[in-house]
């Protein structure tokens, strides 16, 4: 199973980032959460800040953990981990998305989401955009 750590990064108005993935890329011009895969020796949570440097150029608190996922795609099974972050330094850029968004929570439902991610906002919408962070 592949370890995949998953950030829904929220803005001061409480708007949630998605993120585009790159047509020809694997789920290509699907939304998802920036994160990515846990490595060797590092927590989800690890991995979580790790990646999200990489690939938007954002430090971030990382908050409340929510649900893990379970799920296949046809290409062996994932684990994702999601948490619940802001970003504290850093201006976001979009290294490996063909597109960045601030979603408020009703427009979520409009995207093209990958599968895994749609019960991630499912559960985050259900808590009424409350989770903690820090």
């Amino acid at each position: 199973m592949i370890e995949v750590a998953a950030g829904l990064i929220l803005d001061e108005a409480g708007r949630l980032l998605a993120c585009r993935r790159p047509e020809g890329k694997h789920l290509g011009g699907k939304w998802e959460f920036p994160g990515g895969k846990v490595e060797d020796g590092e927590s989800p949570a690890e991995a979580l800040v790790r990646e999200l440097e990489e690939e938007l150029g954002v430090a971030v608190d990382i908050g409340q953990a929510l649900t893990p996922v379970v799920w296949d795609y046809g290409r062996g099974q994932i684990r994702l981990h999601p948490f619940v972050c802001r970003i504290v330094a850093g201006e976001l850029h979009p290294h490996e998305h063909e597109e960045i968004r601030w979603c408020e929570k009703d427009a979520l439902c409009e995207l093209d989401w990958a599968a895994a991610d749609v019960p991630v906002w499912e559960e985050w919408s259900r808590l009424g955009n409350q989770p903690r962070i820090g």
